[in-house]
This record gives C-alpha cells, sequence and structure tokens, in this order.
C-alpha cells in the first residue's frame, strides 16, 4: 500500500498573511525609533520569534524554512522604512523652516521608494550563488535569525511570552508618559527627568529621558553601544563646562542660554561633521568590499549558471522589474516641480547605475562586517543628485529615498538568503515573496512619517531639532543641504568634526565615527538612557551569563521598542483626529 507524501510546509498563506502583518508593524515601529534614535534596529529577529509562537504553537503545523518565509517578508517591509526615514524627514523640516516650499505631494516619493524596493532585489538576486555558496559571506545577522528559528523548532516559545511582556509594559509606560499625569513642573517635564536639583549647571543638561525603547536600544547593544554613551558623555559633561570656563559662549546668558548656544553652534555642527566623517571614512573602508563584489560580478558572467538556475528567481522577472523600476524612478523625478524632461532621462540613467552600485558595496559589507554604511550612501546619493538637478532639493531627495530604500532591500535580501541557505530553503521562494510585498513597506513607512508630523503641535513639527523625536540622521541631511544651498557652511566645525570622525572610523571598533557624531548631535537626555541600558546589559551579562542575555534578555528589549513606537504613532493619530 502506497502512502502519500505531503510536500513539507514551505510558502504558505499562514507564513506570507504573517510576515506581512509583522512587517507592517515592525515598520511602524522603527521608523518610530529611527527618527528618536538615529540608527534602526533590524526586525528578523522579532519576527522569527513570533513565527514560531504563532505558526507552530498556535497553529501547530510551522517548519523551519516556513518561518524562514515569514521573517523574510517582514524583514523586507520593515526594512524599507530605514531608507525612508533617513532622506523624506528632510524635506518636512526643511519646509518647517521656511528653507524651501514643500506641498506634501507624497507621491512620487511612494513611486521612488517602490522603484528602490523592485531595483534593490533585481540588482542582488543574481549575486547570491557567488556570496553566499561560493564566497561564503558571514553574514552574521543571517547566522543569528538562524540560529533563533532553531530554537524554536525545538518548541521554545519563552522568548515570544518575554516579547509581549516587554511590549505591554511599555505601551502602558508610555500612555502614562504622554498623558501628563505624572508631570511636576521642573522635575519631570515632557518626560524627562531632571536629576541636576541646581546642584549641576543646566548648561551640562542633567535630564534623562524616561523611554523605555531608548533604554532597551542599550540593552540590545551592550558593551557595543557604549562608544555612543561616552560621545554624550564627552559632548556635553567634558567640552561643555570646559567652553563656559574659557569662556567661549557669549556674556550675559543664563545657564539655560548657554546649553541652547553650546548645541546650537558648537556641538550640533562639531557633531554633522564627525557623523559626516565618520560615514564617509566608513564608505572609503568599504573599498576591499567594492572589490570583492566586482570580482563576484565578473565570476557571475562568467560561471555558466551561477546567478540564474531552478532555484533562483527567473531572469525574465528581473529583467522585466528592472524595466519598470526604471520606468517608476523617471517617473517619480518627471513629477517634481521644475525638473525638466532631459533631467529625468539623466536621473533615469544615473540613478539606477549608482543604486546598483550602492546595493552591491552595503551587501558587500553587511556580509563581510554586517556594518551598512547607508547614512553615508545617503548624504553622497543627495548631493550628486542636487548637482543633477540644478540643486533642486525635492527631486534630489526623491532619489535619495529610491536609493536607500534599494540599499537597504538588497542588504537585508541577502541576509535572508543566508538564513534560508543554512536552513535548506528554497532561495527563488524567499526572492519572490519579497519581490512582490515589500513596496507595502514603502506605503507605510511614508505614511507613519506624515502622521507623526501631522501629530506635532499645530498639525506638524512632530519631529526634528528640540522634539522628543530628533530625527538625527534627516537633520545630518538638513545641514548638508542648507549648506549647499546657501554656501553658507561653518567649515571650521564641519572640517575639524569631519578629520575627527575619519580618524575615529579608523579605529578597530565598527562605526566609532557615526556613534560619535551621532551622539553630539542627539539630546543628551536620549543618549543617556541608551547609556544605562548598555550598562544594564554589561552588568547582567557578567552576573547572569551570555545565555541569559541572548535568550532573555533580547526578546524582553525588543518588545520594549515595538511597545513605545507603537504607542507613540497610535497617540499621533489620535492627536491628529481628535482636533
Amino acid at each position: 500500500m502506497s502512502t502519500i507524501t505531503k510536500p513539507y510546509r514551505e510558502l504558505t498563506f499562514a507564513a506570507i498573511f504573517l510576515g506581512i502583518i509583522q512587517g507592517i508593524i515592525l515598520n511602524l515601529a522603527f521608523v518610530y525609533a529611527s527618527l528618536k534614535l538615529g540608527f534602526s534596529i533590524g526586525g528578523s529577529t522579532v519576527a522569527a520569534i513570533m513565527g514560531y509562537a504563532l505558526l507552530k504553537g498556535v497553529l501547530g503545523k510551522g517548519t523551519s524554512i516556513e518561518n524562514n518565509i515569514n521573517q523574510t517578508i517582514a524583514s523586507g517591509i520593515n526594512t524599507v522604512g530605514t531608507g525612508i526615514v533617513f532622506t523624506l524627514p528632510a524635506l518636512f523640516i526643511l519646509n518647517a523652516g521656511g528653507e524651501i516650499q514643500f506641498d506634501f505631494n507624497l507621491v512620487p516619493f511612494i513611486i521612488a521608494g517602490i522603484a528602490g524596493a523592485f531595483l534593490g532585489v533585481v540588482v542582488i538576486v543574481p549575486l547570491r550563488k557567488q556570496m553566499i555558496e561560493l564566497d561564503r559571506l558571514r553574514f552574521p545577522s543571517g547566522v543569528a535569525v538562524t540560529t533563533i528559528i532553531r530554537s524554536g523548532s525545538e518548541g521554545d516559545y519563552s522568548k515570544a511570552k518575554l516579547l509581549a511582556i516587554g511590549f505591554a509594559i511599555s505601551a502602558v509606560w508610555k500612555l502614562l508618559m504622554v498623558s501628563g499625569w505624572l508631570e511636576i513642573p521642573g522635575i519631570l517635564e515632557h518626560e524627562e527627568f531632571n536629576f541636576g536639583f541646581g546642584f549641576i549647571p543646566q548648561y551640562m543638561t542633567p535630564a534623562i529621558y524616561l523611554s523605555l525603547m531608548n533604554v532597551a536600544a542599550g540593552l540590545l547593544a551592550g558593551r557595543g553601544g557604549l562608544s555612543f554613551f561616552f560621545g554624550g558623555l564627552i559632548a556635553w559633561w567634558v567640552i561643555s563646562p570646559i567652553s563656559v570656563g574659557l569662556g567661549w559662549i557669549p556674556t550675559g546668558m543664563d545657564e539655560v542660554a548657554m546649553g541652547g548656544f553650546i548645541y546650537g553652534k558648537m556641538l550640533r555642527p562639531l557633531g554633522i561633521g564627525v557623523l559626516i566623517g565618520g560615514a564617509l571614512m566608513g564608505t572609503v573602508m568599504c573599498f576591499p568590499a567594492i572589490k570583492s563584489a566586482l570580482r563576484s560580478l565578473a565570476n557571475v558572467a562568467s560561471t555558466s549558471g551561477a546567478g540564474t538556475g531552478r532555484d533562483e528567481m527567473p531572469f525574465w522577472v528581473l529583467i522585466a522589474g528592472g524595466v519598470a523600476a526604471v520606468a517608476l524612478f523617471f517617473t517619480a523625478t518627471y513629477m517634481m516641480s521644475g525638473v525638466t524632461f532631459f533631467q529625468a532621462v539623466l536621473v533615469a540613467i544615473v540613478g539606477p547605475i549608482w543604486l546598483a552600485l550602492a546595493a552591491l558595496i552595503v551587501a558587500q559589507a553587511t556580509g563581510m562586517t554586517d556594518i551598512s554604511p547607508m547614512s553615508g550612501m545617503a548624504l553622497i546619493t543627495v548631493t550628486i543628485m542636487m548637482f543633477l538637478l540644478d540643486k533642486n532639493i525635492a527631486a534630489a531627495v526623491v532619489v535619495g529615498v529610491a536609493v536607500c530604500v534599494a540599499i537597504g532591500q538588497g542588504a537585508d535580501m541577502m541576509q535572508d538568503l543566508k538564513t534560508g541557505f543554512m536552513l535548506g530553503g528554497t532561495p527563488f521562494k524567499q526572492q519572490i515573496v519579497q519581490f512582490f510585498v515589500t513596496w507595502i513597506g514603502v506605503v507605510v513607512a511614508i505614511g507613519a512619517v506624515y502622521i507623526l508630523w501631522q501629530g506635532g503641535p499645530n498639525g506638524q513639527g512632530g519631529f526634528g531639532p528640540g522634539t522628543d523625536l530628533p530625527a538625527p540622521q534627516a537633520g545630518v541631511l538638513v545641514g548638508i543641504i542648507k549648506a549647499l544651498k546657501t554656501g553658507n557652511i561653518p567649515m571650521d566645525k564641519y572640517m575639524a568634526g569631519g578629520l575627527i570622525g575619519a580618524v575615529l572610523s579608523l579605529a578597530p571598533w565598527s562605526g566609532l565615527g557615526v556613534l560619535i557624531g551621532l551622539a553630539m548631535y542627539l539630546p543628551f537626555s536620549i543618549t543617556l538612557g541608551y547609556g544605562v541600558g548598555c550598562l544594564i546589559q554589561m552588568y547582567l551579562e557578567k552576573t547572569k551569563g551570555k545565555v541569559f542575555t541572548e535568550h532573555k534578555l533580547v526578546p524582553f528589549a525588543a518588545g520594549l521598542i515595538i511597545g513605545e513606537a507603537i504607542t507613540g504613532i497610535g497617540h499621533a493619530a489620535f492627536e491628529i483626529f481628535a482636533k
């Protein structure tokens, strides 16, 4: 008597549906987190944890490769948000400052983001076999997600419970903070606790932001985030008092005004310089990755079947997707006011070429070191396009959106394919779902940015300098755009900061220049909360062990981040509809 063997569950409706839902939630959460912290946090871990809790724990049918489809979709939709939040918010900030007239027509940005999502997959898929199977690049995050998925296959749902607990605690805490019930004038205002009590000068900003998401980001970073923490300490507890002591501050100011002057005229431009120098040096440090990537391309071209085959997305789909994406690229640019037909054609040619090179560089760098020089690529992209488009800021940012989305998609796709390779999944199935669903993340992220902006006072100003969401990466882009537009550049501080950032990036600590620059640019209350999280993680790892932090602390911290972020976006939406 013959038996019928059912196919092993992989590309199922449950995995696709769960991946899309998780992707939307993570996209919203990490757009919010990026506007606050200035850097993104990967969502693959969270998606993998929840995947087994729901696919196997609830449905009782989940497999490792089915969960991999779930996390591939979720991380792809989530990653799009980083490309949006590093670029688009700059236009909102510039419009509020009167530097440009932005009519809030977001359609071209949606089209550009979708083009980037398609192109990011198209340019990287042919390199899968070369990078993963032949070159055997590490892709550390992909390996980490593989470990989580395998632990879930053993029936361990404790991570999902801890994530849910963290979510609930953070959501309740955020509601208490935004309600204003706990505010105490002069001590606890706008979610900041002032611990100076008159003993610490106000120009040293003795305050900590009571954000569980902020602390949780430090819990995830641990020792690796100390450079960010120390950057803030140096800025506010070393440079600030020295500036006052040496008389570098105009006379007649009180302590609060001194703090504002030190931040606005000294630390902020210096921090922008450090961040730019660090980001660009990080790109230069990727030259070995560029060489390796070009070698991979040559190998793909010379090796029969290296980039295509039964396991890969059909070549005609890649070609059709690429042509459609370039057409969208042209359409998005030409829709912008002031762009000529010739300029749109030029951008439609130069943009995808630069986009492909940038995505290739970042994917290779991620595979080798797990470091993504996206901020440097964003700055370079907008600068190039401002020259091509005759300083048309909005049009340059449109191209920046497409490039940054594509960069993120390329690196994320390869990370997920690494996980699939280790689990025995089918590359074609991962590629096809990411290709056809990640556009959702573009719409979600742009919608989140718009809602958070409109949720601010008087319907605008929900993020940017001086708010709870300082949007540091967008702020740096604003600084560069203003300098290029007006020629009014604080060259002494930019050059000094750039030199410092470049030197710091040569150190053996990953991304040191960028982290120090962000720490100087961000309000110290945020940096301090992050540092507290780093120190707590280090203490727990020392006393409880590394296994405890990886299996207990990480999912709990992820829940804290998502809980506050979703509640914050929900509160902003409520404020809009309540007006």
